[in-house]
Order: C-alpha cells, then sequence, then structure tokens
C-alpha cells in the first residue's frame, strides 16, 4: 500500500515537472508554489519579475494546502492604479500586515483605522511641509556631511583605503533621521576628529527587523509563529533586536520628556523662522491642545520616523552611486549640472538651497532612474475588505492579500518601453529641458495614493544634497570582483554592501 503512494506521489511530481517545464514558477500539488520560491529564494526579485512578464502582470500565488498563503501578486499599473486609489477604500492593510510589522505598532504605516490615519497623517504632513522644518533638514544634513561624511571619505581617498560605501551611508542617514526625529545625533557616522567605526546595537537592530519582516512574507506563519514562541531562528533575533531598539527609543523620549520640562517656563512658542525636532515638536503641539502623548504613542511614532527616514534613503544612496559609478558618461553630466550650479567662481561647492535644487534636472533624472530600477521598498500589499475586480479582469474575495512588486513595475517594457533596463536619465527629462511627471502609479518607488509616502520630499532633498557634496569631490570606483546582489529584506538593501575605492577628484 505505501508503496503504490509513493508510485502515484512520484508519478504526480514528475507529470507536473514535464508539463510546467517552461512556467517560471510550478504549482505542484499539495505544497503549490513555495518550492519555487525557497529553489530561488536568492534570486527573488528576477523570479518574480519573470513570472509576472510570463503571466502578463498578474498571477495567483498558491502557496501550501492548510497554510492560508495564497494571494495575488501583480505589476500591472492599472491594477496597482486601482487599489491604491481608484477603489482605496476597499484595500486596507489587513491582519497579516500588522502580525509581520508588529514592530511598527500603532504608527501611520500599521493603521487600518481610516479616520485616526487620516488624522495622523495630517498632522504629520503640515510638520514635514512647514519651510521652517525644510531649513532644519537642511542644516541638519549639511552639518552631518561637512563635520562626518566628507571627512570619512576625504581619510579613506587620502589612505588610499576600500570602504564599504553602504555602511557608511547607513549610519549617515541613521544619524540623520535621528536628529529630525528627536534632535540626538548618536554619532554612528564619527565626525572629523575619529575614523573608527564602532558597534552600535541599535543601528543594526533595525537591519535584523527589515530582515526578518521579509522572512515573514515568504514563511507559512504556523512556522514563524512556532519559531517565535521556541524563541529559536529568526524570530528569537526580531525579539532581541525590538528589545534593543526600543531601549534606545524609550530613553530618547524619557530625555525629550526631561527636557520640555525644564524647558517650559523659559522657551517661547517656536515661530516660522526656528524648527526643532519632530518629535518636540509634537509633545508642545499636544499640551497645547490638551492633547496626552504617552510613551507608546511617541514611540510607535518615533519608530516610524527614524525607520522610514534611514533605512530606506541609505539604499536608495548605494544604488545611486554604484549606477553612476559604473556609467561614467552619467557621471560626467552630473558632475557638469553640479559644477554649472552649485560652484562659485573659486570652485567651492556652495550649500544650495532646497529651492536650488530644482536647477538639477539631470540629477533628478538619474536619481529617479536609480529608485525605478532598484526602489528602496522592492514590494507592498493591501489586502481586501469585500469581493472585487481587478482591471485585469482577476477576482478578488474578501480577505484576499494583493501583492505589488515595485521592482518588478520598473522592469516591465510595456511601462518603460524596449530600453526598460538600460540606467537612463534623459528619460526623465522632455525637450526643453524640464523634469516630465510620471504617474506615481507607474513610478511607484513613492507608493501611489492617499497612502503615497510622506517622506517623498525629504528623500529627494537628502539624496541631492549627498549627491552633489560627493560627485564634487570624490569619484567612486567600485572593487574589482566585489558581488552586487540585493539583499533579502523589506529595503532593497545590498547583501555584501558597496566596497568602492575613493578618490579626490582634481577640481
Amino acid at each position: 500500500m505505501y508503496i503504490g503512494v509513493f508510485v502515484s506521489i512520484l508519478s504526480t511530481i514528475i507529470f507536473f515537472r514535464k508539463h510546467n517545464r517552461d512556467e517560471p514558477i510550478t504549482n505542484w500539488p499539495i505544497i503549490g508554489m513555495l518550492p519555487s520560491v525557497l529553489q530561488n529564494l536568492s534570486n527573488i526579485h528576477y523570479l518574480t519579475t519573470e513570472a509576472l512578464k510570463h503571466y502578463g502582470g498578474t498571477l495567483m500565488f498558491k502557496g501550501p494546502w492548510f497554510t492560508n498563503t495564497n494571494f495575488i501578486l501583480t505589476s500591472d499599473p492599472m491594477n496597482v492604479h486601482h487599489i491604491t486609489s481608484k477603489n482605496f477604500g476597499n484595500y486596507g492593510k489587513g491582519s497579516n500586515f500588522n502580525e509581520i510589522f508588529e514592530v511598527l505598532g500603532g504608527g501611520i504605516i500599521n493603521s487600518d483605522d481610516l479616520h485616526a490615519w487620516k488624522q495622523e497623517r495630517t498632522m504629520l504632513h503640515s510638520l514635514l511641509k512647514r519651510e521652517s522644518f525644510k531649513i532644519f533638514l537642511q542644516k541638519t544634513i549639511q552639518k552631518k556631511l561637512e563635520n562626518c561624511l566628507i571627512p570619512f571619505l576625504d581619510h579613506a581617498s587620502k589612505a588610499g583605503a576600500e570602504v564599504d560605501l553602504q555602511d557608511a551611508f547607513q549610519r549617515f542617514t541613521f544619524d540623520n533621521a535621528c536628529c529630525m526625529a528627536f534632535g540626538y545625533d548618536p554619532n554612528c557616522l564619527p565626525n572629523k576628529f575619529s575614523t573608527k567605526l564602532s558597534h552600535f546595537a541599535y543601528q543594526k537592530a533595525l537591519i535584523v527587523l527589515e530582515d526578518v519582516a521579509f522572512h515573514r512574507h515568504i514563511t507559512p506563519r504556523c512556522l514563524w509563529k512556532l519559531q517565535e514562541w521556541l524563541q529559536i531562528g529568526k524570530e528569537k533575533k526580531f525579539k532581541e533586536a525590538i528589545e534593543a531598539f526600543d531601549k534606545f527609543l524609550f530613553e530618547r523620549i524619557a530625555s525629550k520628556r526631561e527636557e520640555q520640562s525644564r524647558c517650559n517656563n523659559h522657551t517661547k512658542k517656536e515661530d516660522d523662522n526656528t524648527h526643532s525636532d519632530l518629535i518636540r515638536v509634537l509633545m508642545e503641539e499636544g499640551a497645547e491642545k490638551g492633547k496626552i502623548m504617552d510613551d507608546k504613542y511617541l514611540r510607535d511614532t518615533a519608530f516610524t520616523l527614524v525607520s522610514a527616514g534611514s533605512g530606506t534613503v541609505s539604499a536608495g544612496l548605494s544604488w545611486f552611486f554604484w549606477l553612476v559609478s559604473t556609467h561614467p558618461d552619467v557621471e560626467a553630466k552630473i558632475f557638469q549640472e553640479i559644477k554649472d550650479n552649485c560652484v562659485n567662481q573659486d570652485g567651492d561647492w556652495i550649500a544650495s538651497s532646497v529651492e536650488e535644487f530644482g536647477k538639477l534636472v539631470y540629477l533628478h533624472g538619474a536619481i529617479c532612474e536609480a529608485l525605478r530600477l532598484f526602489p528602496s521598498i522592492p514590494f507592498d500589499h493591501k489586502c481586501a475588505i469585500k469581493s472585487d475586480i481587478l482591471p485585469s479582469g482577476h477576482h478578488v474575495s474578501p480577505n484576499t492579500m494583493i501583492l505589488y512588486s515595485l521592482y518588478s513595475m520598473g522592469r516591465m517594457e510595456q511601462i518603460w518601453g524596449d530600453d526598460y533596463l538600460d540606467f537612463k536619465p534623459e528619460r526623465w527629462i522632455s525637450e526643453r529641458g524640464n523634469i516630465i511627471h510620471i504617474p506615481s502609479y507607474k513610478f511607484i518607488a513613492f507608493n501611489a495614493g492617499p497612502r503615497s509616502c510622506l517622506g517623498k520630499d525629504v528623500t529627494l532633498i537628502e539624496m541631492k544634497m549627498v549627491a552633489v557634496a560627493l560627485l564634487w569631490r570624490f569619484h567612486m570606483q567600485v572593487v574589482e570582483g566585489h558581488p552586487i546582489t540585493p539583499r533579502l529584506s523589506m529595503i532593497l538593501a545590498m547583501e555584501h554592501g558597496l566596497k568602492v575605492k575613493v578618490t579626490e577628484r582634481c577640481t
């Protein structure tokens, strides 16, 4: 009897193998498509892109039986426009999202209560749009550039040392995010008086949290829940990372409360020309309205601000500098644009204002190209509340998860043309030399619809300031033979970092 069962199963597997050789993802009996994912895990984004091309932009992913891991996968811009904008009210985060991203707490990214979410978004949008915040942002980034990142790379160039540029960017953006959130610089990237890179548990904890969140997407819930209960494997690391990062956040919140208590009777109310960190502003405005900002709320908000303002920006910078360093013609054009707009007659770099970055059209196009090909968040998902029909014709049942691949959308010929794999800043520039606007549901790097990224302007400002400052002073050459592959994480960082040789430009 057992031999007969074994032969039947083996015959079925051989049959499916034979008849599905041309399928990018094979749907096996009982175990579904999971083996194809696990077999190609190291190249998951390529597999996803090829599968979506094969199935016309949308497919139903089948997980193992009884694991509740079926979902719709799409790169169709009309589907994305439908779920993020046109029928926005029918697509929330869902219980799976909240479980996977429990670390976000009740922050704006995790919120499924539309009323609370709208209030929170309106408040944060108001803070980030203030002219005083833009000035504060620019001064914060400029200070970190001049005191830390530029001296760090200058030392490396003089010493002839190889540096991990991605690690430097991760430290730089983490410090900036903490300055903007708390007015506190943890100095993960040392200042000009020190060149030693120290280990900071809370900064590295973020990377662990991003990695585990990714693996929770591809691991059946029952398995990662078992790991969580037994406190083994990645779930053990996840818990340790949360504890390390929460310790850091609550220490900073306690410090802000002490500062607020100490200064209540001495600090004047901010006017339009001054700005302090976002957590302090939230606490002060809450106090004025009689609203108590408890530690849990401040922790969740701070986590969102720091995590969104560090890993995503550092990943974007890393891919941008890799692409520019491997395309000398693009580097030369950016350098000339910087020379024409951001350098004075003595050849010194001028710290441009936010408005002046509008002149750097080619740089803007290059950054958009980098984010098109390597979006900092490679995929996102929604959950249907009621049944629906997508523009592609696919039926969506209630509680069905829809995952859309931002990575794949940047590699679709029907969206970007037959040169879709080329790093081509010119595709963003009109014949008149103006920036071409491409709808967010096609250029999805900052998401689309009402939940589009609040930090888009902040990200672009920081990336442009870093690009101008570094490309004017240094040339980055990727170390020969250094592997460049995406990391298996919620943030599309580089698995092995970005090892470069830095040389000072003769300007």
